[in-house]
């Protein structure tokens, strides 16, 4: 332990420590001030079932008002930080508070009492042993170790009984150390395996392994009230049963009603128990412990006296078959009464006659003699020999003893219910599956986190200890078992050979009755556990609010008793007692917990791979390739046990896992599966970073620019809806905005603006990434997007951006300015762009075009945007009717029939669906509308300058003293609030009128009219008029064809390359797509991006 010096320093003014951080307060300079009551926990709920750490780096708002009056003068420096970063002392002092009560049954003791609202929580004070060992012990010894393990023995032989046993043991110790690992990484609260997991893999996979982990442990409930029934019912008290078979040939039917009626019985009377008051069930679990010790010590004592003295429990046999003991009293044929034979009950149960001289008798019985061999010969008789392998059997196969010699002939079926026969057919498999649940329990030191005094220290030692202590057990119970009982009573399974005697009580010393009754006990009292947890981990998942439809179970009584979950658990246990066969329940509860500790291990080994900085567990030997190993074991024992289980079972977790992340669990719990993404999407980005990807593999990756109103709201939410349909959930889209103003004073606005934007995207289905970015111009935050955004080979390669809607109408010429310096950045840097234009008409995600065209004028090659973006469209359920045609324009010099034919033949090799057309355009006079436009167009360019350069002189003065301060900064993309270049020339302050400046002012005012004048006389640019005469003719001949289409794309010309004509390139492109209602511009970014190769 490091060891710390505190030492005190003078301070002559008087400090007022009380509150200063608003948190309990240790006052590390005065001993005898204690902190503020009431403050003790530092755990908090956020309202939505999400438990997390309150930061100790928060502070109340009283705490700032009370730091104004302290000035402390050592820590000058930090005083203006001291409410978000405080001090050392404050930040122990809250540690120190930490308190950490589980969720078990002692919060409910307290409940219950009168005085427990004013009791401090006590202190955790459990050890090892009585804390972790003892509670997994109890946990792990159940009804498999009692009812099946003498059968499983028999059945499999004593070396695949080993085989079964080491497997089983092995992956719950490698499931122990990786738990062991996440244990002591940190404080564990109670919730066990759920929480470890669900903190170590994230929400998806906590809630899906919870569920199965609940789900196994409502199943274990049912399994030990089947197990406890069946002791009652067979070897307790066998007059009880209600249901009786017509006769000794029928089946077991009546036995499984007997055990549904039963169950439900006790399944009732033990949910009563566990809603009365858990700390009934607490107080018994030591007796409950003692049972099983008990118990098995028996055994162990019975395996030793046999050595010397073996119990008498003789086994008729007749010829090799074994009967059924409690059906006759004399094993043989006939008796001596005084001085007569004559036949005994084995004869009447084989002959119809009792007259021994007659021939109407089963003609097995008549062949074979009546032997009686000893049911437990003893450790020193050596029988392991036979019992060494295995002898599956089929459902109805009669045991048999192989070294008995007998006359094989067929006998009566009328005599088949006096022969002890398998009631199920068996299998390695199956044997897996019914004795793995006697290895489960290991949770249980880790369930009770909270009531250990060192947690990261006992839970490793007290598990790995009772793995230890039981896995020995078993496996000297498999050898004893094969060394002291006769190999046909291992196989009879419940004691019909040694007149219905449970077969392990056979054994025991003093008398089979210490393991009836102790097994009887410790199966209802593993029951009552179950009971107990079950509902409490159900609450603890319902709590976290991870899977909505569970909240209704997070509700409890006043004294925290989980009513709803309790009531669930026992509705789910009665669907496995109506199942009513152990050996059918005991592959569930295997398969579900088998999924509880593969996610143990993955956990641990995604964790210790990632090498994330959190993971320093104190418990130091485990490793990665443990982790695997335990996982693969999980993985092999499921689909060993039963593999349709297995599928099930792994339905079920990945139907929660998805309907999880479906829901959209926004809990950020540190997972480790976050850390695994993170070193994926760095992995990809290396390799991204090879090289520009391949023609085949290009897709649009957008640049969403779009455009906020004053409230900080998308003004044009369909340019969110038109990307969501174009990606289809494909690529990279970054939606990007941009505010006007400083950044230090604008962050709040941008986290709005962002969280406005993400909003968006969620109700339009846009899967991609925000980015808002602050710039004194708009026109540079546009610039900066495009140059920034993305990472590494994840960038866009594809601008989208709205059209500047009112640009005639504003005398400002900002909003088309930004636009074409978009334009222009999007060609330097190489990228494609997309000009949705009339975007409200576009269609939302909910509408379905049943038919319509999507046309594509194709006039100028720019790299094979044109034909990849219908097709893309194309993919998504709106567009999907909709046909594709495609337009070429053909010039007179052209052979247009030849052009269809070559763009035909391309489009085939394309693998699109097009129809094909190429429209003729003749060489014609320039109209006098086109000359009329162009005209019309250069006179308002004109007159708009003049307008502006006279505005530019009146408000020259008034600029000054305009405070710049009180401008709008939330301006928008197409219309920023910049100042615009013009020259001014240099301010005075004051200006003294003369007569020369008097005159020289009215000549300046009477020329203004004659700069009006002059537009009238204007004469249009020469190319002004052939680019307007292009626009006027093509805009006739896609109204023609195009007037009626769907959607229309087209070549988007690029702005002139002198910047005076830019102004003019806007009418251009107005006049280009007047008379379309929906237009998507599209200008390539110089590479090609469709291929016809494979």
């Amino acid at each position: 332990m490091p060891h710390f010096t505190v030492v005190p320093v003078q301070d002559n003014s008087p400090s007022n420590y009380d509150s200063l951080e608003g948190i309990n307060w240790v006052d590390y300079r005065d001993t005898g001030q204690g902190g503020y009551p009431g403050h003790g926990d530092t755990v908090s709920s956020d309202g939505h079932g999400n438990h997390k750490e309150d930061s100790p780096f928060l502070s109340s708002s009283d705490s700032a008002a009370k730091r104004n009056d302290y000035y402390d003068k050592n820590l000058a420096l930090f005083e203006e930080e001291l409410d978000i970063r405080p001090k050392v002392s404050s930040l122990l002092s809250r540690l120190v508070s930490y308190t950490n009560v589980t969720q078990g049954a002692k919060e409910h003791e307290e409940a219950e009492s009168a005085d427990a609202s004013r009791q401090m929580p006590k202190s955790p004070n459990m050890g090892t042993l009585m804390g972790v060992y003892l509670p997994c012990l109890q946990n792990i010894f159940g009804v498999i170790l009692f009812l099946r393990l003498t059968w499983i023995v028999g059945t499999a032989g004593v070396v695949q009984s080993f085989l079964i046993v080491l497997m089983c043991c092995s992956c719950t110790m490698l499931t122990a150390i990786s738990m062991s690992a996440i244990a002591t990484n940190g404080v564990v609260p109670a919730g066990g395996a759920y929480f470890m997991i669900s903190r170590s893999l994230g929400p998806e996979f906590g809630g899906a392994v919870g569920l199965c982990f609940y789900l196994g442990t409502t199943f274990a409930a049912a399994m030990y009230i089947l197990g406890a029934i069946e002791i009652f019912l067979k070897y307790l008290i066998p007059q009880a049963a209600i249901f009786h078979p017509a006769d000794i040939h029928a089946g077991s039917g009546a036995m499984l009603n007997n055990m549904r009626v039963y169950g439900t019985i006790c399944l009732s009377l033990m949910a009563v128990v566990v809603f009365v008051g858990v700390k009934y069930v607490n107080k018994l679990a030591s007796l409950f412990l003692a049972c099983v010790i008990i118990s098995i010590v028996s055994i162990y004592a019975g395996a030793i006296k046999s050595v010397f003295h073996p119990p008498e429990f003789p086994i008729c046999m007749l010829g090799n078959r074994t009967l059924v003991r409690d059906l006759f009293d004399v094993c043989g044929k006939t008796v001596v009464v005084g001085n007569d034979t004559v036949p005994s009950q084995l004869w009447k149960n084989f002959c119809s006659s009792e007259n021994s001289s007659s021939a109407h008798c089963d003609e097995y019985f008549l062949q074979n003699n009546v032997t009686e061999i000893q049911g437990i010969p003893g450790l020193a008789s050596g029988i392991i020999k036979e019992n060494m392998w295995g002898d599956y059997m089929e459902k109805g196969q009669i045991l048999e003893k192989a070294s008995l010699s007998s006359v094989d002939v067929h006998g009566s079926m009328e005599t088949f219910g006096f022969y002890v026969s398998a009631d199920i057919a068996t299998s390695f498999t199956l044997l897996v599956g019914i004795f793995f649940p006697s290895a489960t329990g290991i949770m249980a030191g880790s369930n009770r986190s909270g009531d250990l005094r060192d947690a990261q220290k006992s839970i490793p030692i007290g598990t790995i200890l009772a793995i230890t202590t039981t896995s020995l057990v078993y496996f000297s119970s498999v050898v004893l078992f094969g060394a002291c009982i006769e190999g046909v009573v291992l196989r009879d399974k419940f004691g019909d050979a040694v007149n219905k005697n449970l077969v392990v009580g056979t054994l025991s010393w003093p008398s089979p009755w210490v393991i009836v009754i102790g097994s009887f006990f410790s199966t209802v009292g593993a029951g009552l556990q179950s009971l107990t947890g079950a509902p409490r981990l159900l609450q603890a998942i319902a709590k976290d609010n991870i899977i909505p439809f569970l909240r209704v179970f997070g509700h409890s009584k006043a004294n925290g008793e989980p009513t709803w979950a309790l009531l669930l658990t026992g509705l789910i246990a009665e669907l496995g007692i109506l199942i009513a066969s152990l050996d059918m329940v005991a592959p569930i509860l295997s398969m579900f917990f088998l999924m509880c500790y593969l996610f143990v291990n993955l956990a641990c080994a995604v964790q210790t791979l990632l090498r994330t900085p959190n993971w320093r567990p104190r418990f130091r030997y485990y490793h990665w390739a443990l982790s695997f190993l335990g996982m693969s074991m999980c993985v092999a024992l499921m689909f060993i046990s039963s593999w349709y289980y297995a599928i099930v079972a792994m339905g079920i977790a990945g139907m929660i896992y998805k309907y999880i992340e479906y829901q959209g669990a926004e809990k950020e719990w540190g997972d480790g599966i976050r850390g695994l993404s993170l070193s994926a999407a760095r992995y990809a980005l290396l390799r991204l970073e090879v090289g520009p990807p391949h023609t085949k593999n290009w897709r649009p990756q957008l640049l969403v620019l779009l455009k906020l109103d004053e409230d900080l709201h998308v003004k044009y939410p369909r340019m969110l809806t038109f990307a969501s349909q174009l990606k289809a959930g494909k690529g990279l889209t970054i939606v990007g905005s941009v505010i006007q103003g400083n950044f230090l004073e604008c962050y709040g606005e941008t986290q709005a603006s962002e969280q406005a934007i993400k909003n968006m995207m969620e109700i339009e289905r846009v899967k991609g990434f925000c980015q808002v970015v602050v710039a004194s111009k708009v026109r540079e935050g546009v610039a900066h997007l495009i140059q920034s955004c993305g990472l590494g080979g994840m960038k866009h390669n594809t601008v989208v951006m709205g059209w500047p809607y009112g640009w005639r109408q504003s005398e400002d010429p900002r909003a088309w300015k930004t636009f074409i310096n978009t334009v222009r950045c999007t060609t330097a840097a190489h990228l494609a762009l997309m000009v949705p234009k009339n975007v409200s008409f576009y269609p939302s995600n909910h509408e379905r075009f049943s038919d319509g065209y999507i046309d594509v004028w194709w006039i100028v090659h720019d790299g094979g945007m044109l034909m990849l973006l219908p097709f893309l469209l194309k993919q998504h359920k709106v567009w999907r009717k909709c046909k594709m045609r495609i337009f070429t324009v053909a010039q007179m010099d052209d052979n247009s029939i030849q052009m269809k034919k070559d763009l035909a033949t391309f489009l085939y090799q394309l693998r699109l669906e097009a129809e094909v057309e190429v429209v003729e355009m003749h060489d014609s006079d320039i109209s006098a509308y086109t000359y009329e436009r162009t005209l019309m167009m250069e006179q308002r360019s004109q007159m708009l300058k003049q307008m502006r350069l006279s505005s530019a002189e009146r408000d020259r003065e008034a600029q000054l003293v305009k405070d710049r301060h009180s401008l709008i900064r939330m301006g928008s993309l197409y219309s920023d609030e910049e100042e615009e270049t013009i020259e001014v020339l240099p301010e005075k302050n004051q200006m003294t009128w003369t007569n020369e400046k008097i005159e020289a002012e009215r000549r300046n005012r009477s020329n203004a009219p004659e700069n009006f004048r002059e537009l009238i006389s204007i004469k249009p640019d020469q190319s002004n008029v052939r680019r307007m005469h292009t626009a006027v003719k093509l805009n006739e001949v896609i109204v023609n064809k195009s007037h009626d289409a769907r959607l229309v794309l087209l070549n988007m010309p690029g702005p002139p390359r002198n910047p005076e004509g830019d102004e003019n390139y806007m009418e251009f492109l107005e006049v280009l797509t007047e008379g379309l209602e929906r237009v998507l511009l599209v200008r390539g970014g110089g590479r090609e991006v469709i291929t016809i190769y494979s």
